[in-house]
């Protein structure tokens, strides 16, 4: 009996780690209010922020806006609208900010 409990739990974590990963949508959390909104201050475009002093953020490169997303996340980086942020970060993960960061980077 232990031996085909250990067979199941065995199958059960081999099947999990076969399973295809969940692909993240990074348009989709840009559009989303739920996950922050990044429309709603940076544009639908992600080139036509609100306010002048928002970045324009279509086109830039995918390394350099992950770091900038994690380091407003950490607290690391802490100037100009950056406090703006942080109060929605809390909302994306690790994986959302890589999806948001690949997508924001193909925009022209």
């Amino acid at each position: 009996m232990r031996i085909k409990l250990i067979s199941m739990l065995s199958a059960v974590a081999l099947s999990a780690m076969a399973a295809p990963a969940y692909s993240v949508d990074g348009a989709a959390i840009y559009k989303n209010p739920a996950k922050g909104g990044c429309s709603a201050c940076h544009g639908k475009d992600a080139k036509s922020p609100i306010m002048n002093t928002y970045p324009k953020l279509a086109g830039q490169n995918e390394a350099y806006l992950l770091q900038q997303l994690k380091d407003i996340k950490s607290g690391k980086r802490n100037n100009g609208m950056t406090a703006a942020m942080k109060g929605i970060m809390h909302m994306v993960n690790d994986e959302e900010m890589a999806a948001l960061a690949k997508y924001i980077s193909g925009l022209k």
